[in-house]
Parts: structure tokens; sequence; C-alpha cells
């Protein structure tokens, strides 16, 4: 066992070097002996010398300083502490990521930088209280996708929503749904499928999160001869909530004018009406999600046409001041 650990003596201290230092937690080469000496490996000072310069023509970025001893450390890495945070945010703020899983790919992120500073990581990790799905099936879902896209198969699987029970209520009874994937999107912190509808000769789209028992058939997805714009698609569709298509002009305080460039993309057109109003002309799905984002606004915002979607608005507001007439 001595022998074979010995062989493994150059691996060991990379992962000490790794774990264990950055630039501000360094080693000295007695430390290095000390650490291998725990693992049931000897060494000389000679060899870890020999042993650092083998890994430093390898690749990994060893440097050293000088005060009264020498000292090593890792001094860059495949991802900088920055970047790892920049990832832990994400991770622990995607609703689609269970606390479970969120927590598991935390700590593998950790492992990508050394203990000290995987610390620092730690400490950003405040997921109780975040809103996150429940289906742990999420991961293996998306896996499977990407695979039938790749094998231009189409799937089949279940489909449910949650009632006030918090209950699976799963569409066509429990049946299954045939469908062509075409690409998988993350919008409004929910991972959809959109998949092509070949009777209707358009798109439609699914939460991945509430699907299950996804299976890849052996039949070829069946898709449009148009290519498919998903940056388009996913602003026709507003938040993902089915509509009507329309062509829709909206007028807009000019204080507003970067949330909508933020929710439709600076190339759409907008029209200045006077010194405070702009017009925009959108195509959207007109649902009740967009009605209330346009209410959300109050009187900074008013849709001009067509008549029929203005006239859903103002039914929509009727209804909502009725429920607090007294």
């Amino acid at each position: 066992m001595k022998q074979s650990n010995q062989k493994l003596k150059m691996l060991y201290l990379a992962k000490i070097l790794m774990e264990q230092t950055d630039e501000e937690h360094t080693i000295t080469v007695p430390e290095m002996i000390a650490e291998l000496s725990k693992l049931g490996i000897s060494a000389e000072r000679k060899s870890i010398y020999d042993d650092l310069e083998y890994l430093q023509l390898f690749g990994l970025d060893i440097c050293s300083n000088k005060t009264r001893t020498t000292n090593y450390y890792i001094a860059s890495r495949e991802f900088e502490l920055p970047e790892l945070k920049l990832l832990v945010d994400s991770v622990q703020s995607s609703k689609f990521i269970t606390r479970k899983k969120s927590m598991e790919l935390i700590s593998k992120i950790e492992k990508l930088t050394s203990r000290e500073y995987a610390k620092q990581l730690q400490r950003q990790v405040f997921i109780t209280n975040r809103v996150k799905t429940l289906n742990e099936q999420i991961y293996y879902n998306v896996d499977k996708i990407h695979d039938a896209i790749a094998a231009n198969k189409q799937i089949t699987f279940k489909y449910f929503n949650l009632d006030v029970n918090k209950k699976k209520v799963y569409r066509k009874d429990g049946g299954l749904y045939t469908e062509s994937p075409v690409s998988l999107t993350w919008d409004d912190e929910n991972y959809y499928l959109i998949t092509y509808k070949e009777k209707y000769d358009n798109y439609t789209h699914y939460r991945v999160d509430k699907m299950e028992t996804i299976e890849i058939t052996e039949y070829d997805r069946v898709l449009s001869d148009k290519p498919f714009d998903l940056s388009a698609y996913s602003k026709t569709m507003f938040q993902m909530f089915g509509g009507e298509e329309t062509d829709v002009s909206v007028e807009f305080d000019n204080d507003l004018v970067g949330v909508v460039f933020d929710r439709f993309g600076t190339d759409i057109p907008i029209i200045k009406k006077d010194e405070n109003r702009f017009v925009c002309h959108v195509k959207v799905a007109v649902s009740p999600h967009f009605l209330s984002w346009i209410m959300s606004f109050g009187n900074k915002a008013k849709i001009l046409s067509p008549d029929y979607v203005a006239d859903k608005m103002y039914q929509l507001a009727t209804e909502i001041k009725q429920i607090y007439e007294k």
C-alpha cells in the first residue's frame, strides 16, 4: 500500500496545492511533506522540488513568494473566484433548480477553488426561503430532451399542474403527449420545451418541471420547413403565457423605455409622441399576463390598438375595480 501511495505522490501533491492554496493562503515545502505524510507518503525536499517543476510543465500555475521561507500557491485556476460567485448566485436564484440540487451543485462549485475561498462562496448561500421547483426530475428531463433533439426523435411524456392542495393533476387524464421537440429555453426563471405542431403548423411550449416519464420514441421529429427563431418566439409568447398573437400599439411614459427594451429588445420600433411619451408597436400573445404587465404601470402605459385588446384591458380593470368596491 505504501509503495502504491508513493506512485501517486505527484497527484496527491497537486491535490494539496489545489485544495489548500491560493494567493492569500500559501504552503511551504516542509508543510507539503507533512501533508503527504498524513497520506502515508514519504517525501524528500528534492523530490518535492522536482514534482513542483513537473506539475508546472503539466500546466498548473504554481507560483512562489519568499519571506523568511519560500511559499507556494496556485495562482490561477479554470474559474476565478468572482466567476464562481456568479455561478453560485445563478444556481441559488434559479427557481427551476430544487433546494436539494442547488446545495449539491454549489458543493461541487466550491471544489473548484481553495478551501478558504470556498468559505466565501458558502457565505453567499441563502436558499432556504427562495421559491424553488419541487420536481427533482427536471435535470433528467432536460438531459433526455437534449438527447431526443440530437437524435432527431419525437418524445412522449405526461404533463401536470398542481391543485390548491399541491397535488398533481394530470392533463389528458394522465394520457401521454407525443411531441416533436425543437428547443429548450429559459424564460422568467423557468425551463420550457418548445415543440412543433404539424397539424396546426405552429409551435407550443411546456414547462419542463411539469413533465414526467419522458421517453424518446423511434419516430423522427416532424419540423417546419421554415427556420425557427427562438428569440422572436420568446418575445411573442410574452412570459410563456398563451394567447392570440396580435400586433399591439402601446403608449408609454418616457421613463419606461428601459423596461420596454428589456422586455422586447432594442430593435423594436418606437415613435416619439411628445416630450413625455412614446408609442411602440409589438407582436405579442394577448394573454391575462400581458394585460397585467401593462396594468402594473398604472397611468404610465395605455393600449392604443387594436380596439378589442384595449377593450380587454378595460374589462379587466373594471373587474378588478368591482372586487374592491364596498
